[in-house]
């Protein structure tokens, strides 16, 4: 069958793979379309420290169900499903608190272990989740469930003010994850088109962070108290700061984004303003049932978030133009069936 390989930084090809075996457990899944986040991009790059050459991209899946291991209560043969991409050992502290988002030993399709990118792949059965959703939001799902784990995170409640500091892919999720929950949410970008789309999914108020005094809006919006949220998902140290110093005293600090180089605290806010300070890391069943309402209530601009989709063929090409010019693209999905209708 047929994979796309990164096979050393900046290089990937489509290469014929063998197909996989499917264990008892197993759905066997033929993979119908594929979205690629900044993490694929840093892969591309060799920028990634958890990835090893040569390497499968690919965790935000969109697949039909070709095989179980019999009748089964939840899935059927022929049903359109996403799937969570992450492992859990059941061992570790993380997953013996229920938290098994986070575990220990997690291996991430595409990530530390093969991905999606190819035409079939087998899958435990509880990873898989079903929708009543075109292929296209079944996409979507997995990384907007990212920015609902860091909304859950920070415990919003509806009334209050938050502000979402990136709106690429997971911060999106997180605006609209806000937004679903009855929050006044602020997005802060610096890219107009990105604005516009959080405005979409539910941002009441945008601030273009290189245009505006991104300390005055908040302050303003807040009535001077700042919001009772601020959640990070760009990675960068300046925005690292940043959220710890404009929340409101007595809230709470949610990271997505992992900063590129150490970061340097004023502490001293973290108790005068007795703050919650949280990190998110992917996504719990929950999560993903969340989000999944929210797309079949219509309530996210999936056609305005999705900037490219192109045949697998085309992937490698894709990689490139991306990496040599990230701000042409928002959404990438990469599509593995050539009878989809594009939906």
């Amino acid at each position: 069958m047929r994979a796309l390989i990164l096979q050393e930084p900046g290089r990937a090809s489509i290469r014929q793979i063998p197909e996989p075996a499917r264990k008892p457990g197993e759905a066997l899944l033929k993979v119908r379309r594929v979205g690629l986040c900044g993490s694929d991009l840093n892969s591309f790059r060799g920028r990634n420290p958890m990835v090893s050459f040569p390497r499968v991209p690919g965790h935000e899946v969109a697949a039909t169900i070709m095989e179980l291991d019999g009748p089964h209560p939840r899935f059927s043969v022929g049903m359109d499903v996403t799937l969570s991409p992450y492992t859990s050992c059941g061992q570790c502290a993380s997953c013996r608190r229920g938290r098994n988002n986070a575990c220990q030993s997690n291996q991430t399709l595409g990530v530390q272990r093969d991905g999606a990118l190819t035409e079939y792949l087998c899958v435990p059965i509880d990873r898989l989740h079903p929708a009543k959703l075109s292929l296209k939001e079944l996409c979507i799902v997995e990384p907007l469930t990212v920015g609902f784990h860091a909304v859950a995170r920070g415990r919003v409640a509806q009334g209050e003010m938050v502000a979402i500091l990136g709106c690429g892919g997971v911060g999106l999720g997180a605006v609209a994850a806000s937004a679903f929950r009855g929050a006044t949410t602020i997005a802060v970008d610096v890219d107009d088109a990105k604005l516009a789309i959080a405005k979409q999914a539910g941002a009441v108020h945008v601030i273009h962070a290189q245009q505006q005094n991104l300390s005055r809006e908040l302050r303003t919006l807040t009535g001077g108290h700042g919001p009772d949220v601020m959640i990070e998902a760009i990675g960068a140290p300046d925005t690292f700061r940043l959220a710890a110093e404009e929340v409101a005293y007595t809230g709470r600090v949610v990271y997505i984004g992992y900063a590129k180089e150490p970061v340097c605290y004023e502490t001293k806010l973290f108790v005068q303003k007795e703050l919650d300070i949280l990190g998110a890391r992917n996504a719990l069943p929950e999560d993903f049932r969340s989000v999944i309402q929210m797309l079949e209530a219509g309530r996210f601009p999936v056609d305005a978030a999705v900037s490219s989709i192109v045949p697998l063929e085309d992937a490698p090409r894709i990689f490139e133009q991306w990496s040599a010019q990230p701000s042409r693209f928002s959404k990438i999905m990469i599509d593995l069936d050539s009878s989809s209708s594009g939906e």
